[in-house]
């Protein structure tokens, strides 16, 4: 980390960290190889008739067409908003704001986590004879499995959107739910687990006080899974998962990278696993295809009082750094990014691959989360404006990795949430 860049950390100000090389033919450790992510997909999918039945959608509609119990995301181009913002180049959003059950990018790893702990505990029992593809997951919407659930308790600390995909699909499936909220997280959503059946425990600290403690009391109950949004194998594969069916639609959007058109994807980046995932599994599926990704570019997208992955990059400390250290104090609109230090699993499976990272004011969010509005008429909450202001961030950094300022690059922002806010608060943000 050069001394300018650490200045403007412990200044919050808006801050662009590139790698001296990246290494993309690293092999993935052997726990998250690509046949791992293809597992956790057919796992997704063999819950898809339970979910269809479970949860009124609206389905993905992508180029498969219609996929009922399918947890995906449109992949829309933007062009309003990037004629507001002077770009040269496509910008694309993908709107996991979108995503049925949950409403965020949360549900993709949250929801799969619950999925797989619900299938091993059944499995065990002796349902299916032991063979989840003989089974008929719709069977988990029966009093018979869920009566087995009902005796486990599924436990989680979050800032918010991670604990309410959690809370979503663990009192769905019959399990006791108990989420450890910090106090970035919206009332709102605690509101929203309560009437549920979930208990939230909240904490005046910030996140890592929330799964510290959360961790602590499910070690000490067997029939307590906790999920560990820092070292989670399997929250990391359910948001890979992501990476790999995004391939599909670049192809369909005439999207792929390439070295007439790279591509660049901004990553709103909290504790890591999320984005991480992500950037984990494109790769691989990309890899898979025999394309060159070279030419993919991904960001972590932070903001300023909350940039605990750049710091893991740029110091080469991984979990060994908090934001703290550097005299910031986490608080940000950005309430899924208030963390202040960042997953040493998302940080070591993703170091050799980032284009880099940068980070937001919280000021910037809300012009763009207007903006936004304005001009395309989709409401984000603040956190998932993050990666939309990644392209700017790079031009007015003087940034031109993977040729980031040309018009022949392509920009896809990252859409994290927003569908779920409340119409009123959704309201005071846009009124500032």
């Amino acid at each position: 980390m050069t001394r300018d860049l650490l200045a403007d950390v412990r200044l919050g100000v808006p801050t662009v960290w590139t790698p001296p090389s990246r290494d993309d033919a690293a092999p993935p450790a052997p726990s998250l190889a690509l046949a791992d992510v293809h597992a956790a997909d057919a796992r997704l999918r063999r819950f898809a008739p339970f979910l269809a039945g479970a949860f009124d959608g609206p389905w993905y509609d992508g180029p498969r067409g219609v996929e009922e119990g399918v947890i995906d995301s449109p992949l829309t181009p933007i062009p309003a908003m990037r004629d507001a913002l002077g770009l040269p180049h496509d910008l694309w959003l993908k709107r996991d704001d979108a995503l049925p059950v949950s409403g965020s990018i949360k549900a993709r790893g949250g929801i799969y986590e619950v999925l797989a702990l619900a299938e091993r505990i059944a499995l065990e029992s002796g349902w299916a004879g032991g063979d989840p593809e003989r089974g008929d997951h719709r069977d988990f919407a029966g009093s018979e499995l869920r009566d087995l659930l009902s005796g486990y308790t599924v436990a989680v600390g979050s800032t918010g959107n991670l604990g309410l995909s959690i809370g979503v699909m663990a009192r769905t499936l019959g399990f006791r739910a108990v989420i450890h909220m910090s106090a970035d997280a919206r009332a709102w959503k605690k509101d929203m687990l309560r009437g549920l059946g979930a208990e939230v425990v909240e904490y005046g600290g910030d996140y890592g006080l929330a799964v510290a403690t959360g961790r602590a009391q499910a070690e000490k109950d067997p029939r307590t899974h906790f999920v560990d949004d820092e070292t989670s194998r399997e929250l990391f594969l359910g948001y890979a998962v992501a990476g790999l069916r995004l391939v599909d639609q670049l192809e369909a959007a005439d999207l792929l990278p390439s070295a007439a058109h790279p591509l660049h994807v901004h990553l709103p980046c909290g504790v890591g696993g999320g984005p991480g995932g992500i950037v984990h599994g494109l790769h691989l599926a990309l890899r898979e295809r025999g394309l060159d990704t070279t030419h993919l570019h991904c960001w972590y997208a932070e903001p300023v009082q909350a940039p605990c992955m750049l710091l893991a990059l740029a110091t080469g400390r991984g979990d060994d750094v908090d934001v703290q250290e550097f005299g910031l104090d986490g608080a940000t609109l950005a309430d899924g990014l208030a963390v202040g230090r960042a997953s040493r699993l998302a940080w070591s499976a993703t170091k050799n691959r980032v284009a880099g990272a940068y980070t937001v004011r919280d000021a910037d969010l809300m012009d763009l989360l207007r903006r936004l509005d304005a001009t395309e008429g989709l409401r984000l909450e603040p956190s998932a404006l993050a990666g939309v202001a990644g392209p700017t961030a790079l031009h007015e950094a003087g940034i031109d990795v993977g040729d980031a300022r040309s018009p022949r690059s392509r920009h896809l922002a990252w859409a994290t949430g927003g569908s779920l806010v409340p119409a009123a608060e959704m309201e005071t943000y846009l009124r500032g």
